[in-house]
């Protein structure tokens, strides 16, 4: 289904999708600080992104959407009282991460681990794990129309809202969108600050 708003042409995508939810996930984020302290290795950064966004993507719960002419995407997960946002596959449990993603393994498994302890589970509620926009279409009201789409039908069907932020402009936007802070920011290590945001459903 395609939905024309004023700002962007969005639609749910298929499976014939997925590598272009893949491109625009990967090339969005490329730069971003975050993805950066877990991959700082430029040449194998979109490679190990990649691998990271195809687990997002199998995820039984996961729904995933572009926006305008494949220049924003966003994976979505409704998820029940007490299921994880991260099933387990057999390539990412602590001791294949570090096959998968080589000396990177540790600090995404620290991160996860940290992120895990702060997630939300009594209830059940939409899971926002990423959302992004090509660089030269940010500020162009793609991201805002991403979040209008989906917030819109958890609000019609009674559901709060999670996810964690990962730069200021991103905590931003989604202030703007009714999220608050859920208690401190997360930081491992050296890592950039991330900060955990919940949504209660509008009636």
């Amino acid at each position: 289904m395609t939905l024309d708003t004023p700002y962007a042409s969005l639609r749910r995508a298929d499976d014939a999708d997925r590598q272009a939810v893949l491109d625009v996930l990967t090339e969005a984020f490329m730069n971003d600080p975050l993805v950066c302290w877990l991959f700082p290795k430029a040449g194998e950064r979109g490679l190990l992104q990649r691998h990271f966004y195809r687990r997002l993507l199998a995820h039984p719960a996961a729904e995933a959407y572009l926006a305008g002419r494949r220049e924003g995407a966003s994976v979505w997960m409704t998820l029940a009282a007490g299921q994880a946002p991260h099933e387990e596959h057999p390539d990412t449990p602590e001791a294949g991460q570090s096959t998968v993603f080589g000396e990177n393994g540790a600090r995404l498994t620290a991160l996860g681990q940290a992120l895990a302890q702060r997630h939300p589970d009594r209830e059940a509620h939409l899971y926002l794990p990423c959302m992004g926009v090509l660089g030269g279409r940010q500020g162009a009201g793609l991201g805002s129309a991403m979040l209008r789409h989906r917030l819109e039908r958890a609000d019609a069907d009674g559901l709060a809202a999670y996810l964690e932020a990962s730069s200021p402009r991103s905590r931003a936007l989604y202030q703007r969108h009714g999220f608050e802070d859920l208690g401190e920011p997360v930081r491992v290590a050296d890592s950039p600050l991330l900060w955990p945001m919940w949504r209660q459903p509008r009636r």
